[in-house]
């Protein structure tokens, strides 16, 4: 009871992947940098890239961010 089947999970988070790479393609015109201090961990398999980063910085125009650690999982979008 109130609970949805995993077949309409994987679909729910295949949709909301799908919604949010259109609207970060179409709606978000600022951009972002940052620099790592520390690459601490990085891997590739099943053609997804992990990054472990430490002491990074983010910055936007005039707003900077510094963090302690932050993990990066990038895959191929199509």
């Amino acid at each position: 009871y109130g609970q949805i089947t995993p077949q309409l999970a994987i679909k729910v988070l295949l949709q909301f992947d799908k919604a949010i790479n259109q609207a970060l393609a179409t709606r978000v015109k600022s951009r972002l940098t940052f620099k790592a201090g520390k690459l601490n961990t990085y891997r590739f398999c099943d053609n997804v890239w992990t990054f472990m980063l430490n002491d990074v910085e983010f910055r936007e125009v005039q707003e900077v961010a510094i963090v302690d650690k932050v993990k990066i999982v990038a895959c191929d979008g199509k």
